[in-house]
């Protein structure tokens, strides 16, 4: 065969390679962020508009999660948590209102005690999807209960499902971090 003919076959074989290893890699990471991330992953595609984007918005939040310090709780830390949390459920029965407010504290306060930052409530949720992907979700479907119950609209089933909502995270929240755990999924907690 001539060199001619030769060089441009090998070049396109070549990009062609190329090409097909990047999809591949692509393919790949868009795979393993889909299944870490579960449906965080398609709210977030759905939020900016495509996978791409998401995609860089998922990897950044690793980033960001990343240069954190989260910690464990330690043992007495962990057991007064969960007393507390014992006593707010409780109050539920008595109070929901006053239960729900408190419960949505609780989990705000352990946040804190693990190291997440305490900046507005969307940066919280971004920053648990990290570690907590399967129940972000509950998180902010309990802080929109929250906030509609702040405007007089939310019954007191809905606050007991906040409560739950809350339980789920704060569970979570208790234990170390463990990025390969999905957790409690919203749509098993809402049945």
């Amino acid at each position: 065969m001539d060199t001619k003919i030769l060089v441009p076959v090998v070049v396109a074989a070549v990009v062609v390679i190329v090409i097909a290893a990047l999809l591949v890699i692509r393919k790949r990471k868009s795979d393993q962020l889909k299944q870490r991330f579960g449906s965080e992953y398609d709210r977030v595609v759905q939020q900016q508009g495509g996978a791409r984007h998401a995609e860089d918005v998922l990897a950044e939040r690793e980033k960001r999660v990343g240069t954190f310090s989260i910690r464990p709780l330690q043992g007495d830390d962990r057991e007064r948590y969960a007393q507390e949390w014992s006593l707010v459920q409780k109050r539920f029965v008595d109070d929901p209102s006053a239960a729900v407010t408190e419960a949505d504290k609780l989990v705000t306060t352990v946040m804190g005690a693990r190291g997440y930052p305490m900046v507005d409530f969307e940066q919280r949720a971004a920053d648990v999807s990290v570690h907590y992907p399967g129940v972000v979700q509950n998180y902010r479907s309990a802080r929109g209960i929250v906030q509609r119950h702040g405007d007089g609209q939310a019954t007191t089933e809905e606050l007991r499902q906040a409560m739950v909502y809350f339980r789920s995270l704060f569970e979570e929240l208790l234990d170390s971090p463990k990025p390969e755990k999905i957790g409690v999924s919203h749509e098993r907690i809402a049945s």
